[in-house]
Formats: C-alpha cells, structure tokens, sequence
C-alpha cells in the first residue's frame, strides 16, 4: 500500500513537469491586446506553485538502504536522508534512533509514540503497519551517524539551545560530511555561546581529519581554549601532523593539563565542603549531648536513621496523597523528624542515661545496646532493604560552574548546614535555656547550687541533640541510602570531629567537620579512599597526644580542673 501510494504522488508530482505543448489546451486562445496580461498571470500562478512542485522529498532508493542487513547501507542511509532536505527528514531519524522505523517488502514506515503508523516518505497516517514489517537494526557506527546527520539538521534551528545540541552532537561524531553545514552556520551564527561550540565542533572535525598546517593551527588554538578531557584527548590523537601541528599540540596539552589539574583541587575542595557540612551536621548534636552531659552516645547513629525514616514516611504519605505537592514534602519532614527525634531522645534520657551518670563504661555497653534494638526494630518494620526516598525538584540535578560540576542537593546540604549551626548558636547565645546549658557544661555543681535544675538541662540538651540528629538524617536521606545501617557509617566520623574539635565547643566541631571533610578529599586521589582514611586516623591520634582537649577546648574552672 505504502509502494501505491508513493508511486501516486511520484506520478502525479512527474506530471507537474509536463511540458504544456504535449497537451492541447482546451480553453481558447487569449485575444491579441490581453496576450501581455495572460503571460504575467500564468507566470505569478507558476511562481506561486513552483516551490510545492521543487520540494525536495526523501529518495526511494534511499529509504531503500533502510532494509539491508548491511551497517554500512544503513549508515549511508541515513546520510542520503539528511542530504535530501525534505522536512520528514529528522522524523525519520529520531525514529531510526528510537527503534521506531520499520521496514517491509516495498515500504518503509515510522510507529509513532501514540502507537499509530506513517509512511515514511511522505508522513501520510496508515491505517496498519506495511505486512512483515520489522524495525531496523542498529549498531554504534550507526547512531554515530544519526547523531552527526541530526546535528547538521538542526545546526540553523531558531533555537539557539537547539543549535547548541547540534553543535554537541556533530563534536561527539566528527563526521566530516557536516563540515559545509557546519561552516555555513558559524558563518551567520550572532550568539557568541553558539558560535564558540561552532567553532570547537569545526576544530574538533579538522584535527580528525587532518589538513594543512594554517587550518589546524586554529583549531588547536581553539580546542585549547576548550580545556577539557575531550579537547585533550583529541589533541593527543591528531593523524599524522606536521612537526609544527606536534609542537602546538603539545604545547596546548601542557596548558590543557595545568587548567584540568587546577579544577580537580577546586572540585576536590569542593567535595571536601560537601563531607565537611555532612560530617557537621551529623555530628553537632553529638556535640552538644557529649559537651554538656558527657555521655558518649553509641545510639547517636540510629537517631540520626530514625530521622531518615521519618522523611521516607512523610514522603510516601506525599505520593499517596498530595503527589502534585511532592516538592514541599521536606519542609514537612524536617520539623517532623525533629520532632520524633527529640521525644525519642528524652525516652533514652529519662528511661536509660540518667540512671548512669557517672559510669561512662557502662552508658556506653547501654547505648551500644540500645543502637542494636533500634536497628533491629527499623529492619522488623521497614524490612532490611534500602528504602526510596526521592529529591525536590530544587534538590535535583547540576549545573556547571566554570569546571565544575556542582549537584544541588551536595550544594543545599551545605547551605542547610551552615543553617543549622547558626540557629544552634543563637539559641545558645540569647536564650534562657543556652545560658543554663553553658553553665552546666563548665561547672555542673556550681550550675545547681545556683538554683538551675541541672536534670531538667540535660534532658533537654539530650533533646535537642536528638532533634539536631533527625534533622541530619533528613539532609543524609537525600545523598544516602536509608536503611537501618544508615547510622553506623557516620557515627564513628562524628566522634573523631567532636574529639578534634574540642568537647561541647560548637565552633570547634564546624572546624573540626571541614578540615577533616577537605583533608579527606584532597587525599583521596593521592593515596585512595582506604588510606588516606587511614592517614586521616593517625593525623587526630598524634594530634591528641599534643592537644588532649582539642582544638577549641572549653574554658571553665570544673573544665580546668
């Protein structure tokens, strides 16, 4: 059906161009004086009607090659579809690329997304797909080409975002059959952001090539400008260059090289920040329970997962129930989490801590016990299996600064952070309750003969170092998998930041948190995860043999003595 109908149109599109001598005219020849306006009316009719009969259309012989079983037919193929013009063109591709085009004895048709069927060469609706049709097979040559032919297609798109993927796509494929496109729209292209990828993507097609030395000269320049992996590596593999074209080359490795190796200690920092703000906010309500009470929290840990759970609940009750308000699921779940953080806090306290003040051994073989209990409790729940807990919109994905290429959800985590440490501060700075809790983490006896009720502060402050802890299960669920094992890889990094820090001293936990974070992740690529964690363990065991107290170590006369 598909064969009838093109040989139709063909036909009918063939006999436009018949000569109007071969067929007698039946209407009657036009009067002398009226000759003039009769040529200048059939002349405008034909101008109007030429271009719908000059259109260029998809060959038949082209969409032919779509049937071979041969790659290379398929290849060659695709470059005859970009090569025709015609406006079904990239149609024809995307459903190449997308296992959509199907090809039969005599026919070629495209599936469409809705499930309904075209032909290809004319984009004409079928009522079913052409007998024995199978989609077309490809392989990587072949979405190479489809990449570099869609590219040269929509390099002169009105949209200049659309004209930047062209641009990717023909650098990604290199295919010198784009290079006449390709120059005719750097030639007329106005926005400097396009002219640029233009202009690398024309560099990056020469230097694989190869050609005289004045044109790849340019080019390293320009791919050297580039700066990146795939400039590199293009640079590196250039076909037989001169000694000049070597010369340049290498010279603009060099600069590839230093510019790469600069980014990769700003990204390095970078990821040290992120560690660092985790490491913070997981440990800075083990700071302020360990400062004021010292008790050493083995559950700090499984708080910190009771947190993360409490947002994996709020969002599932999102997606049952308000899915379209998925986005504020977290500014329900941090005050929730908290909140459930905090009550769970002040159960341990008034149930377990309080009756063991004074016997740090046995508060920690209790907490360590009481962590196994949560832990089994959650997997008995929520079953052992890492449990979905999704980003926001404003959470998700990256954008590119400079050579870096920064998350969102790393970024907001350290704004969150910062965030709660600074309420932390200020609560204990300006408020009732902080002046008690300082007092009582300097002078414990000295605080209660004053009239403070020192077992009400530490419920409290075990409260609100809880609460703090839910919170950061909140941020970890976001980076994490919440599972019940979520707490056992933080809380040992918690107490070597309180413990270099300074016991209780907030500023010496956020120092504490960022140089251990960045320390880290500036060894990392030196000496591997395994030892610089190692390294980092052995710099904090000979820093305490030098400072006991660490690096902020709380001033006070019980402290001193």
């Amino acid at each position: 059906m598909c064969r009838l109908v093109r040989q139709g149109l063909f036909g009918a599109r063939r006999a436009a161009f018949v000569p109007a001598a071969a067929t007698p005219s039946p209407y009657p020849p036009p009067a002398r004086g009226g000759g003039t306006l009769f040529a200048l009316t059939a002349l405008t009719v034909l101008l109007l009607f030429l271009p719908l009969s000059a259109q260029a259309e998809i060959p038949a012989e082209v969409l032919a090659r779509f049937a071979s079983t041969n790659y290379d037919d398929i290849a060659a193929g695709v470059d005859g579809v970009a090569a025709s013009g015609d406006a079904q063109a990239p149609v024809v591709l995307e459903a190449l690329a997308g296992g959509r085009l199907l090809v039969a004895p005599g026919a070629v048709a495209i599936k469409t997304e809705a499930g309904g069927f075209v032909d290809a060469a004319t984009g004409a609706a079928l009522a079913e797909a052409p007998a024995g049709a199978k989609p077309v097979r490809v392989n990587n040559r072949v979405r190479r080409a489809i990449d570099a032919a869609m590219g040269s297609l929509t390099l002169l798109a009105p949209d200049p975002a659309k004209r930047l993927d062209a641009a990717a796509a023909v650098f990604k494929s290199r295919d010198d059959k784009a290079l006449p496109a390709l120059e005719a729209a750097l030639a007329r292209e106005t926005d400097p952001a396009v002219s640029r990828a233009f202009a690398e993507a024309r560099a990056a097609i020469l230097l694989t090539k190869g050609g005289a030395d004045d044109a790849l000269l340019p080019a390293i320049d320009t791919l050297a400008a580039r700066g990146d992996q795939e400039a590199r590596a293009l640079l590196s593999g250039i076909p037989s260059p001169s000694p000049a074209v070597a010369a340049a080359a290498e010279a603009a490795i060099g600069r590839i090289d230093t510019r790469l190796a600069i980014w990769n200690a700003v990204q390095s920092l970078y990821y040290g920040l992120s560690l660092g703000s985790v490491l913070l906010i997981a440990a800075i309500g083990l700071a302020i329970t360990f400062g004021v009470m010292g008790v050493i929290n083995m559950a700090h840990g499984e708080i910190v997962m009771l947190g993360a759970y409490t947002t994996f609940l709020v969002q599932e009750a999102f997606r049952n129930w308000a899915p379209n308000l998925f986005d504020y699921s977290l500014a329900v779940a941090l005050p929730l989490a908290f909140l459930v953080a905090a009550l769970a806090g002040v159960a341990i306290e008034r149930g377990i801590i309080r009756f063991l003040y004074g016997r740090p051994l046995e508060t920690l073989l209790a907490t360590f016990g009481l962590s196994l209990i949560l832990q089994q409790a959650v997997r008995t729940i929520f079953g052992p299996s890492n449990r979905e807990v999704g980003n926001p919109a404003w959470m998700s994905g990256a954008f590119d600064l400079g050579g870096l290429t920064l998350t969102w959800n790393r970024l907001w985590i350290i704004v969150f952070a910062l965030l709660v440490f600074a309420a932390l501060m200020l609560v204990l700075r300006y408020t009732a309750l902080g002046l008690q809790m300082r007092a009582v983490t300097q002078n414990r006896r000295m605080a209660a003969a004053m009239g403070i009720r020192t077992g009400r502060v530490d419920m409290l402050t075990f409260g609100i170092g809880s609460g703090v802890a839910g919170i950061a299960g909140v941020a970890l669920s976001q980076i994490d998998n919440v599972s019940p094992n979520l707490g056992q890889g933080y809380i040992i990094d918690s107490f070597m930041v309180v413990v270099f820090g300074g016991v209780g001293n907030l500023w010496g936990t956020l120092v504490g948190a960022l140089s251990l974070g960045v320390a880290n992740k500036l060894l990392e690529p030196w000496a591997g995860a395994v030892l610089g964690k190692i390294a980092i363990l052995v710099g904090i065991i000979l820093f305490i043999q030098r400072k006991p107290r660490g690096l902020f170590p709380l001033k006070g006369r019980a402290v001193e003595s």
